[in-house]
């Protein structure tokens, strides 16, 4: 039977949470669904688990922890189904969920990348669910907190929450299904980014290929978010978060801002990362 999605998972460390997970997609996946589980050196008994208790489970064993974009990519060009699904091993596939995505998609030959509501465990709104793409007020709102107590506006613009369906500019990397066509036209997640931005990088590129990226909220995922990577308790994974950022500035937006404004950008970026890294010594400090 040909598969019409491939689902790939990438683990690191997060064996429990990837059990649920793809405990989770053999109960709610379409039939015929191949599961590709790409894992970065997890050396937690992750490979051994997968290797036992789901052997219809295509594994990848990294010997090294390749990073988020590189370690998709692998699986990605592993597989062949007409649609890919990609999927954070904090997040629990719900019913309906991804025959919803996949029937919309089937349906709208321009939505080259579609999401669904992201849910935390108690049923609140993960807000990253749709997001626009960053502008200098909207990152200030948003890392400031002042956009993310607000319902509209430039400082809340972010979070996109003036889309309640529909087109946005991107969805997020945990659960996002991806028209393997556009890929083949757009191009895999940029390898440059070790972890974090390279789902908004994606997106961009789709958008500016004029592909669609679409929320669609009618279906939802479970996301334990921050489960697998918090990067407020990891100084190399809050030095990736804003290395990301830098090159997401320089790669779509530095041509546009030359001198002084570009400058300033650049040093805000890194004054950012110098008070997160900060922040996580002080916090291990008091641990």
């Amino acid at each position: 039977m040909t598969s019409d999605v491939d689902v790939v998972i990438v683990s690191y460390r997060c064996r429990e949470l990837l059990r649920r997970c793809l405990d989770s997609i053999e109960a709610h996946a379409p039939v015929g669904t191949t599961v590709w589980v790409v894992d970065n050196d997890s050396a937690d008994g992750t490979v051994a688990m997968v290797r036992e208790e789901f052997r219809h489970v295509r594994l990848i064993a990294n010997d090294r922890n390749v990073g988020f974009a590189a370690a998709n990519n692998s699986a990605i060009r592993e597989g062949a189904a007409p649609y890919v699904l990609v999927l954070n091993p904090d997040t629990e596939l719900r019913a309906r969920t991804l025959p919803r995505l996949l029937s919309l998609m089937g349906e709208r030959g321009e939505v080259g990348i579609a999401g669904c509501r992201l849910e935390r465990e108690d049923g609140s709104f993960d807000h990253a669910s749709r997001r626009s793409f960053p502008t200098v007020l909207g990152a200030l709102g948003h890392f400031s907190g002042v956009g993310r107590r607000r319902s509209r506006g430039r400082l809340a613009q972010y979070r996109a929450p003036e889309i309640e369906r529909g087109p946005v500019d991107a969805v997020n990397g945990a659960f996002m299904v991806i028209r393997r066509a556009a890929l083949d036209d757009v191009g895999l997640f940029d390898e440059g980014y070790w972890m974090y931005m390279e789902d908004l990088d994606l997106c961009y590129r789709f958008k500016r290929a004029g592909w669609i990226t679409w929320y669609e909220p009618a279906v939802s995922a479970v996301h334990v978010k921050g489960a697998t990577a918090d990067r407020r308790l990891s100084i190399p994974l809050t030095l990736a978060f804003h290395r990301g950022m830098a090159r997401f500035y320089t790669k779509f937006y530095r041509s546009r801002r030359p001198g002084v404004r570009d400058a300033a950008i650049r040093a805000g970026i890194w004054v950012k990362c110098a008070v997160a890294v900060a922040g996580v010594l002080i916090r291990g400090a008091r641990a």
